[in-house]
């Protein structure tokens, strides 16, 4: 069994996440992580595909289609397979993954703060401004962290999407709020690994020059994952599919599950 901390930078395209994100890709380059590009599923939304990444479901199978699906999940989530394994679960995440999976609708004054053993996220921290600081957000994970020793822990950042709608793909802005992700990242990765964190940092969807996502443009669809931590193989070849993100992170925490998983990039 490993915790694991799943870091999903909202509306990461591959080629930008490739370039901008020098301290992940020196872990690359010195062999103790390694990239992939995934192909996100469709419709390139972000709610659609919180839903599949952390339940391994399509869209067009969970039902969560578009934005405006305002309900809980009717699949089981990795917090749904980590609670009943009786493991810790926490995340530090937009509101959308709270109505997904502990209630719906969000009522701030109600949900924004969650200590309950009892729902399938236990303990969040959840914001509801898409300028929410990334600063505040990864804070946020890291108290989480800290107070809960979380067995799974979902980080889940905003401004690169926000960036990305308000300036478009080709934006010194949306570049650069990748790299300030990358540099808030560095200031946590190293001890997450240190306290025997296996980490996965990934992204729902890409973003185009358009200023938005939905279709097959090869921007909006593909995404990175980087995989850091001792229980990862670092295989080059290995083909993850982001419907495989749910299983193999159940497989990482040992909590029995029924989803397909990338065996490749486990040793």
């Amino acid at each position: 069994m490993h915790n694991v901390i799943l870091v999903v930078l909202d509306g990461l395209n591959y080629e930008v996440a490739r370039h901008a994100l020098g301290h992940l890709q020196a872990y690359c380059g010195a062999e103790r992580a390694a990239l992939y590009k995934l192909d996100c599923e469709l419709p390139s939304l972000s709610r659609p595909l919180y839903e599949c990444i952390l339940t391994g479901v399509r869209p067009i199978d969970s039902g969560v289609v578009h934005n405006q699906v305002v309900r809980l999940s009717n699949q089981r989530s990795i917090f749904h397979y980590a609670r009943d394994a009786g493991l810790c679960t926490a995340a530090a995440a937009y509101h959308w993954v709270s109505e997904l999976y502990n209630r719906a609708p969000f009522d701030a004054a109600r949900d924004r703060h969650i200590d309950d053993p009892n729902l399938p996220i236990q303990h969040g921290h959840f914001y509801y401004a898409d300028h929410y600081p990334d600063s505040h957000l990864f804070a946020d994970a890291e108290s989480l962290r800290l107070r809960h020793s979380p067995n799974f822990l979902l980080v889940h950042p905003m401004n690169i999407d926000d960036a990305g709608h308000k300036h478009g793909l080709d934006s010194a802005q949306y570049r650069n709020s990748a790299r300030v992700a990358d540099i808030l990242l560095a200031d946590y990765l190293q001890g997450w690994l240190d306290a025997g964190y296996q980490v996965l940092v990934t992204a729902d969807h890409g973003m185009n020059n358009d200023r938005s996502h939905n279709g097959l443009l090869v921007e909006e669809r593909e995404v990175p994952l980087f995989v850091l931590g001792s229980a990862f193989s670092l295989d080059r070849d290995a083909r993850p599919k982001q419907t495989e993100l749910c299983g193999t992170i159940c497989q990482l925490l040992g909590a029995a599950h029924d989803k397909p998983v990338c065996r490749e990039l486990l040793k």
